[in-house]
């Protein structure tokens, strides 16, 4: 089979490494994988904190739902949303550039996780480990003191990089949705009662628990959270200075 083919198929997420550093080699072929990313109009808009500072790893892994597994990773980069760049650049040239909207950082947040995957795809080719945290976009107030933020830099994720322990590499991979409910045909459609019951069904998620029981439990632990309403009141200050007109 394919080998990157291959390596998509087997990358899961990863929060315990051996305690092993990574290369500079390797670390530089990471971050130069992300730089390779489609990008719109090569404007590459987006920027990289490379955390190295132990004190700034821990109050990262605070803000970030207490995971104090960041603080023990060898790599952890923040990945930003960042139209400042370009608007610092505009004003350089002499220009009298309009503040970034909803258009632009919305393109910056795809320029931004498009080289993010890049990055995760690379480190599984190195035998690296890997995880998201999409928790980077909670406690605004600390997030932009901490890492020196500016109003038009977003801090879309943090991922964490390492070498998985053995545990972690024969854990099994979770299952996920088929792509009959995926995908759709020229046009988006909502799924029928039966479709969202078998969704499920046919993860394996329903073998101990009615559909009921499931969905109470994941939306107790996701989208009725704590953290899940603090992730969408910082998430509207961030999106506040892209759009102008609507008070936070």
């Amino acid at each position: 089979m394919n080998q990157i083919y291959q390596s998509l198929l087997n990358r899961k997420s990863v929060r315990i490494f051996e305690e092993k550093e990574i290369p500079l080699n390797i670390k530089e072929a990471v971050l130069n994988a992300a730089f390779q990313a489609p990008t719109a109009g090569n404007q590459m808009l987006y920027s990289i904190i490379d955390i190295t500072d132990p004190v700034v790893k821990e109050k990262l892994a605070d803000y970030c739902d207490h995971q104090t597994f960041i603080t023990k990773a060898p790599l952890v980069l923040v990945f930003l949303a960042d139209t400042r760049r370009w608007q610092d650049m505009y004003i350089e040239a002499g220009l009298e550039p309009r503040d970034p909207g909803a258009g632009d950082i919305l393109l910056a947040i795809e320029d931004t996780m498009i080289a993010a995957q890049n990055s995760v795809v690379a480190a599984e080719s190195f035998g690296l480990g890997s995880v998201y945290i999409g928790d980077s976009i909670e406690n605004v107030e600390l997030m932009t003191e901490l890492l020196n933020l500016d109003e038009f830099v977003i801090p879309i994720s943090v991922v964490v990089y390492g070498y998985p322990t053995q545990q972690q590499k024969d854990r099994k991979k979770p299952i996920r949705f088929d792509q009959k409910y995926i995908v759709h045909e020229n046009s988006y459609r909502r799924l029928s009662s039966d479709e969202l019951r078998n969704s499920l069904k046919d993860m394996g998620q329903l073998d101990q628990l009615t559909y009921e029981e499931y969905m109470k439990r994941f939306y107790d632990r996701k989208f009725g959270s704590d953290f899940a309403k603090e992730m969408t009141r910082s998430s509207e200050i961030y999106l506040s200075h892209f759009i102008k007109n609507k008070s936070i």
